[in-house]
């Protein structure tokens, strides 16, 4: 079975043309590893003389065991392009980066890394101007669906919704060794990225906050209440969800309102980066409509789509009044809002009422959407243009805003 390709490697592949140092950030097993070794495949048949290192096997971080003015003449003779995957192993490996950008030889670099909270620390402040990072999510529904033979994305999207993209299941021969990985690469995820970054008697409030997110994603989340629950300090959740984002492996999405400080105070809502995961805390893997979360399956599913094509001038979040309407998102492009509410199913042209309480308090939005299974046709209100659209719209940024994105 070929290989699948990523949607990212065109851009990657694009960055040999720049100085600075291309740097590949995500979660374990999303396919970085991959990608790495995909651009020394392109550095090759480009006739460039390149060196490659795995910095989690023993005999290449055997390698790195000498003073750094001896790694970095080793780094620098007779190459032209460096790929160093898992670089965070090395201590202040930054260092070495930056003498190489800055010296005399132009060396393109490419390093990728999992654990962002170490790899943070190194290039905080050393490669401020001279980096270039990209964060490497999970396969999309389009990716994942190369494996079969249709290449269609609705008809993969069920298995999706079950096992998540991560690459490593894509080719799992059955339901159990899928569940399996997903739960070998969980408590890896927790021994080996998190354990070490937490004090041992914290590990079991951490699962049990782990537990409540999948279980409420997509719900609106005060870290107060999270802290009472698992029955720690808010200071200390607030430290504890912090470390998931920096893991890339859950996002928070604030709300909107054009009043910036009354924002701020507001609840989140939390979306864990792949739904093989979620569905490995929660024990779950049914299908479709089985699912007593069908409703937040769905708008997980457009969150991910929709954030995982964000771009500097772009923002996600959603909104509430304190009447308690709400839109599941809201799109900013350049500062202009599209309003996006997710519904499972929806029979007709009806607007639903938090769409409606949107529309009366920003009466100069140009189009809103309700995404659903089944329903597709357009309809206007308040001289909005209201679009109603399928979820599976959302793999394109564009359908979205008629800004230049």
């Amino acid at each position: 079975m070929p290989n699948i390709k990523r949607n990212i490697l065109p851009e990657l592949i694009k960055e040999f043309e720049l100085p600075q140092v291309s740097i590949l950030l995500g979660p374990r097993q999303v396919g970085k590893t991959f990608l790495l070794k995909e651009l020394a495949k392109t550095a090759e048949k480009r006739r460039l003389r390149y060196s490659y290192y795995n910095l989690e096997l023993p005999n290449d971080n055997l390698k790195f065991n000498q003073d750094e003015a001896s790694i970095y003449k080793m780094l620098t003779a007779n190459v032209d392009a460096l790929f160093i995957d898992e670089f965070h192993y090395y201590p202040n490996i930054s260092k070495l980066f930056k003498a190489i950008y800055d010296g005399n030889k132009k060396i393109k670099i490419f390093a990728s890394g999992s654990s962002s909270i170490e790899i943070h620390k190194h290039l905080k402040e050393s490669l401020a101007g001279r980096r270039l990072v990209t964060r490497i999510n999970p396969l999309t529904v389009r990716e994942y669906a190369q494996k079969n033979k249709t290449k269609n994305p609705v008809r993969a999207l069920n298995d999706y919704l079950i096992f998540g993209g991560l690459p490593g299941l894509v080719h799992a021969d059955s339901k159990e060794n899928k569940i399996r990985l997903l739960n070998e690469l969980l408590e890896t995820y927790i021994q080996k990225d998190i354990k070490s970054l937490l004090k041992e008697e914290n590990i079991r409030a951490f699962n049990n906050l782990l537990y409540l997110l999948a279980e409420r994603q997509g719900s609106l989340i005060s870290v107060h209440s999270l802290a009472n629950e698992i029955g720690l300090t808010s200071r200390t959740v607030e430290k504890y969800l912090t470390l998931l984002e920096n893991t890339y492996t859950c996002f928070s999405l604030g709300s909107y309102s054009q009043n910036i400080g009354n924002e701020l105070k507001k609840s989140r809502k939390f979306f864990l980066y792949d739904f093989g995961i979620r569905n490995t805390i929660l024990k779950d893997f049914s299908a479709g409509r089985n699912r007593k979360d069908f409703g937040a399956v769905n708008e997980s599913f457009v969150f991910l789509n929709l954030f995982w094509q964000l771009r500097p001038n772009m923002e996600l979040r959603f909104w509430r009044d304190k009447s308690g309407n709400e839109v599941d998102f809201v799109l900013l492009v350049n500062r202009r809002s599209t309003p996006i509410e997710v519904k499972s199913t929806w029979p007709d042209a009806n607007i639903p009422q938090g769409l409606k309480a949107f529309l009366k308090r920003y009466p100069d939005t140009a189009r809103a959407f309700v995404l659903s299974t089944n329903f597709t046709g357009t309809t206007t209100y308040r001289d909005t243009e209201i679009i109603f659209a399928k979820i599976t719209d959302c793999l394109d940024l564009q359908n979205f805003s008629k800004e230049e994105i």
